[in-house]
């Protein structure tokens, strides 16, 4: 399962892992939503309830969570205020869901405004 995220004129794509999280957050897209910025994460809430998944706060450059408390979508691109060093540390525990292809620090360039993310086809 791959994603389209776009912001502005930055536009990502994104490998979704093969894990319940993964599924029913593709099953519920489109979103075109509005999103905070915590450091070098960006999060919002996405209208999907689950539970906890393979979870924890360490996370890579790159990658995607779900964050059970907020019903967000995380993206995470560098430091967040919760890093105790290079890499990017979740608020509280998240579920791992997927992983942006490329350079995921491109996002530091967005200003406030939607996130849009949809299925990418494959073909």
């Amino acid at each position: 399962m791959k994603i389209k995220i776009s912001i502005g004129n930055v536009s990502l794509t994104a490998n979704l892992k093969d894990n319940e999280t993964a599924r029913r957050i593709y099953d519920a897209l489109p979103f075109n939503l509005p999103y905070n910025v915590w450091g070098d994460e960006i999060y919002f809430s996405i209208p999907v309830h689950l539970d906890l998944e393979e979870g924890r706060e360490i996370m890579e450059v790159g990658e995607l969570a779900y964050w059970p408390l907020g019903n967000a979508f995380c993206i995470f691109y560098g430091r967040t205020p919760a890093s105790t060093d290079e890499r990017p540390r979740a608020a509280s525990t998240v579920s791992p869901f997927g992983k942006i292809e490329g350079n995921a620090t491109a996002l530091r360039q967005v200003k406030e405004g939607k996130i849009q993310v949809e299925k990418l086809e494959e073909g």
